[in-house]
């Protein structure tokens, strides 16, 4: 048994919320976690404080907070997914002539773990360890995109969430909410000179086997130039392999 039985119960709340495909309501937690009202309140309220779960009020439902997003982006740069994603990522490289990157959610940022040059290529902003907006990135319109309404809505309640880089992109929950809509039904997001005037990316996500994103792909290349059209396809694919070897379907 447990020594500390509050770090338990914890754990067991995070757990079935990960599992759950939305946000839930406190009757769900309790049945679920075998915890009586008054410790489920209690616990889901200190969790909400660190960032971890997140309320919304008028659906009286919990959720993952961003805090829970930064636990899952850690385990996965902590080596697993750069290991599996480098060689991928190399001959996505190769096959296009184009540089490549991978990216994970990391709150309401986009966190550059591999990237691959491909050479005499422009230069790009997407260094390893390198954080940019979400909603203004390709790969952060392809992880969002594959994420629950109710958890983009928990990252981006309000227009004060967005920021902006060249007075571009989103500025509001209802222009991104028509953005992700239009980027699962093409089957790949994308960006135009919103993180670099100039240069444009397509990326797709990477899945887990519970469907949820934990990267995505994405090459980036001149907005100029006109043989483009097969870099979806490229992206889409290598991201699939990606997500097969990660255990997705």
């Amino acid at each position: 048994m447990s020594q500390v039985p509050a770090a338990t119960r914890a754990l067991r709340v995070l757990r079935f919320l990960a599992s759950q495909p939305d946000p839930v309501p406190l009757d769900r937690v309790m049945r679920a976690c075998d915890l009586p009202r008054s410790t489920a309140y209690h616990l889901l309220n200190t969790m909400i404080d660190e960032g971890f779960v997140v309320h919304l009020a008028e659906e009286r439902r919990y959720g993952l907070g961003p805090a829970a997003f930064e636990v899952g982006s850690g385990y996965s740069r902590q080596g697993p997914l750069q290991r599996i994603a480098r060689r991928l990522l190399a001959g996505l490289v190769d096959g296009t002539g184009q540089s490549a990157h991978l990216a994970v959610l990391h709150g309401r940022d986009v966190l550059y773990v591999v990237e691959e040059r491909a050479p005499g290529r422009p230069h790009l902003v997407t260094d390893v360890g390198v954080r940019l907006p979400a909603h203004l990135t390709a790969s952060g319109r392809a992880i969002l995109a594959a994420l629950p309404a109710a958890q983009v809505r928990a990252l981006y309640p309000d227009r004060a969430a967005f920021v902006q880089r060249h007075d571009t992109g989103p500025t509001g929950p209802s222009e991104l909410r028509a953005l992700l809509t239009e980027t699962r039904a093409r089957g790949h997001a994308s960006e135009r000179g919103e993180v670099t005037p100039g240069l444009a990316s397509v990326a797709a996500p990477v899945l887990d086997h519970n469907d949820h994103p934990v990267a995505a792909v994405a090459i980036t290349y001149p907005d100029t130039e006109t043989e483009t059209g097969h870099l979806p396809d490229e992206v889409r694919q290598t991201a699939a392999l990606l997500s097969r070897r990660l255990g997705g379907r």
